[in-house]
């Protein structure tokens, strides 16, 4: 086999191993998205929401993009993004991280507004601050819908690579390369 071509090759391990993980972070990421809600099932805010319910989605948010940006530092300092699969996939995670830590602020900030309901002046002030944290809320979901897309693009190229795997032998990406076995002489006593 080429040895240009070899070094770019991703063991078919650690591919499988690295599409396993973020199979199981976006998992989470989509899980989050769709149970924590903030309207209730009239289509409103409720009357008096919940800080504590709100406030874990944003410590929650902040544990997923801590598992984001965890693994995106493993991937950068492992020789395969340095590759040409490995550098796109690492565009994509670097995206995830971006994204992910931008949901957990908005959550807060959500929170933040639960509390200032009851406070609130009179009812367009009350209308301003639900309307704030429906917004607030709405970009945290966006955000960690946003890093769940970017870690199936990151899959998808590893799902690419893994298809690519499939036109070399197994024997042959296993293999490192050796000095050749000596020849035999023609010399004669």
């Amino acid at each position: 086999m080429n040895p240009d071509i070899q070094r770019e090759l991703i063991p078919r391990s650690d591919t499988l191993r690295l599409i396993g993980a973020l199979d199981g972070v976006k998992a989470k990421l989509i899980d989050a998205v769709q149970q924590w809600q903030l309207l209730d099932d009239t289509g409103r805010v409720p009357a008096s929401p919940a800080y504590a319910e709100l406030i874990q989605h944003a410590a929650d948010a902040q544990a997923l993009s801590r598992d984001v940006v965890r693994m995106t530092v493993e991937f950068a300092r492992s020789t395969h993004s340095t590759n040409r699969v490995g550098s796109a996939v690492l565009a994509h995670l670097a995206t995830a991280a971006t994204m992910s830590s931008h949901a957990a602020p908005y959550f807060a900030e959500t929170a933040e507004g639960a509390l200032s309901l009851p406070r609130s002046s009179g009812p367009a002030d009350r209308q301003y601050l639900e309307n704030r944290m429906v917004i607030d809320h709405a970009t945290a979901r966006a955000y960690l819908r946003r890093t769940s897309e970017s870690l199936r693009d990151a899959a998808n190229e590893l799902h690419a690579h893994l298809d690519f795997h499939r036109f070399f032998p197994a024997q042959a990406r296993q293999q490192s390369p050796a000095t050749p076995p000596p020849r035999p002489t023609t010399r004669h006593r």
